[in-house]
């Protein structure tokens, strides 16, 4: 039995790594299949510097006021945080993302619990309230979009209507779970336990340690105040993404073909941000596909244009996550080592002598 289990942990280890890259590989077939792909490097060779320049300072800033709600978040648990030390994470969770998906959601709150001297439990808590509250803020997003299109969203995009159906659903049991969690703690624990307890103690066990983080990560964002700005600040980075794809727009010359707008932009971005969602390597495949059917269904731009528009946006996320990641860890070490705190890497921070 335990050599059976074993064969199956492997395959099911092997098929996990390697579904992510399969899929990329075919959704970006499914990109290129109708696409002249000189023309389309033609376009994204011809992007303006000016542009350029502009597009990563909002990208960066993007980011760093995500460091900042997040801080907002802890901000009952340790009101000191370092926002370079969140901002670094921030940016691990991203690059590590890019190489292989969602791994980057255990670094990011690694990192952070042992540069701040956190307990592991709780920042992975505080990064699922985040992912929650992301999700809650794309969704309305996305409604936004609907009304801000000339057109018929729903009928020009016809998986958006079923997609954010179910998004909502599962954003309303999770709101739901967590009101449980909170309010009844360990009963409603306890209950959830026991019931996985008839399946499997293994996966009883996995159940209670995630809920007990939720619960960790709930508490950590008290206060009116803390509610307040958090609000604040993931509009803010909404906004300033909307403001990057529409940076985008002009730095790769679609201006010069047709009017376009923030308006436009943020209706591509809110779309586009499913793409994301999709665990394949940094969105690889599932951006490129999204957006360029995007760009050409809803607003006529050309195959190669919508491509350009892809390759262009996500290289530079790609070389700006992983740039940023390696020179943050890099920095925030030599800071701590002067002031006597060891290095931290991707192998230390996995060690559990920081809280739990």
């Amino acid at each position: 039995m335990t050599s059976d289990n074993k064969l199956f942990g492997k395959i099911r280890s092997v098929f996990g790594y390697t579904l992510p890259f399969l899929l990329t590989v075919i959704l970006l077939y499914v990109t290129v299949i109708d696409v002249n792909f000189r023309e389309s490097l033609n376009h994204a060779a011809n992007l303006s510097i000016f542009w350029l320049v502009i597009y990563l300072i909002v990208f960066l800033l993007s980011h760093y006021v995500r460091a900042i709600r997040w801080k907002v978040i802890l901000n009952s648990v340790k009101p000191d945080t370092s926002k370079i030390n969140l901002f670094g994470a921030t940016m691990v969770g991203y690059g590590v993302n890019c190489v292989v998906p969602r791994l980057g959601e255990l670094y990011r709150p690694f990192f952070a619990g042992r540069w701040e001297g956190l307990s592991r439990t709780s920042m992975v808590g505080t990064v699922i309230i985040e992912r929650v509250i992301d999700l809650l803020v794309l969704g309305f997003s996305v409604l936004a979009s609907i009304i801000i299109y000339s057109g018929d969203l729903f009928s020009d995009v016809i998986w958006l209507k079923s997609t954010l159906v179910i998004g909502f659903s599962g954003i309303t049991l999770i709101i739901l779970m967590l009101f449980l969690l909170i309010r009844l703690r360990e009963k409603f624990v306890n209950v959830i336990v026991k019931l996985f307890n008839k399946f499997s103690h293994k996966l009883a066990d996995k159940v209670e340690y995630v809920l007990h983080t939720l619960i960790e990560g709930f508490n950590s964002l008290k206060g009116v105040k803390n509610y307040f700005y958090t609000i604040f600040y993931s509009i803010l980075i909404m906004l300033l993404y909307g403001l990057n794809a529409y940076l985008a727009m002009l730095m790769i010359g679609m201006d010069q073909i047709t009017n376009v707008n923030y308006g436009m932009a943020w209706v591509v971005m809110t779309v586009a941000a499913f793409g994301i969602i999709i665990p394949t390597p940094g969105g690889t495949g599932s951006y490129h596909l999204i957006v360029k059917t995007a760009l050409v269904t809803l607003y006529g731009f050309s195959e190669e244009m919508g491509f350009a528009y892809a390759i262009v946006t996500h290289t530079i996320s790609y070389i700006v996550f992983i740039s940023s990641m390696l020179i943050l860890i890099n920095a925030i070490n030599i800071r701590r080592q002067k002031l006597g705190f060891p290095k931290e890497n991707f192998f230390s921070v996995f060690k559990t002598n920081y809280g739990e």
